[in-house]
């Protein structure tokens, strides 16, 4: 129920497009955009193509992050994320993190779950060619994103939560906390650099935890 009821707010915020033309991806737009297709097939033979555009890193101006969506190439909608579009069948669902999409998943009315396809220019299409050509490569990077942001986690957390039990209100109700982790300048920064680059790595297969990934960000 309340998935469902998460599921009718979000579609709430979808506006009706303008019926601009869908612009090609350039190489160049590999950090700041995303793009991701959906073919729908009917029985007669003819398929149904959307396509769902947005920026990487949200509105400039505003700090919103939005989502378009076209329908054979010709802007059919747009919504602010996180965004559930209707469409043939089922609704598409769009959810960005600080690194990226985390989701952009096609859900059927009896709950079945796609993915949408890259476009292959982007850094998520040339994330999944790596998946497809090198399967064991693209696992042990995979792995390793996760093994860097659970280190991250273990080395960072501990110095963040030192100063915060430092505070007096915070003293005197649970008492303070010493860090056994005390790492140089240096180093802190290197850490939360690698988790920076371990999060996008992880973004661009859409791939998402609260705990590894809502930490980084």
């Amino acid at each position: 129920m309340l998935k469902e009821w998460r599921r009718e707010r979000t579609a709430k915020r979808v506006k009706p497009g303008d019926g601009r033309a869908l612009k090609r991806f350039r190489w160049w737009q590999s950090l700041s955009r995303v793009l991701f297709y959906l073919e729908l097939p009917h029985n007669d033979g003819r398929r149904t193509v959307y396509a769902v555009d947005a920026k990487r890193w949200g509105d400039q101006g505003t700090g919103e992050y939005k989502a378009d969506l076209y329908l054979h190439g010709r802007h059919h909608a747009h919504s602010k994320v996180p965004a559930a579009f209707p469409v043939q069948g089922g609704v598409i669902e769009v959810r960005m993190s600080t690194f990226g999409l985390k989701r952009c998943h096609y859900v059927t009315a009896d709950g079945v779950e796609h993915q949408l396809v890259p476009d292959p220019h982007s850094a998520e299409g040339r994330r999944a060619h790596l998946d497809r050509a090198y399967p064991a490569l693209s696992r042990c990077i995979g792995f390793l994103s996760a093994a860097v942001l659970l280190v991250a986690l273990l080395l960072l957390v501990p110095q963040v939560a030192e100063p915060l039990t430092e505070v007096p209100a915070v003293a005197r109700r649970i008492g303070t906390f010493t860090s056994p982790v005390r790492l140089p300048a240096w180093l802190n920064g290197a850490v939360v650099v690698a988790s920076v680059l371990a999060s996008t790595e992880r973004a661009l297969r859409l791939r998402y935890s609260r705990l590894l990934d809502g930490a980084a960000g």
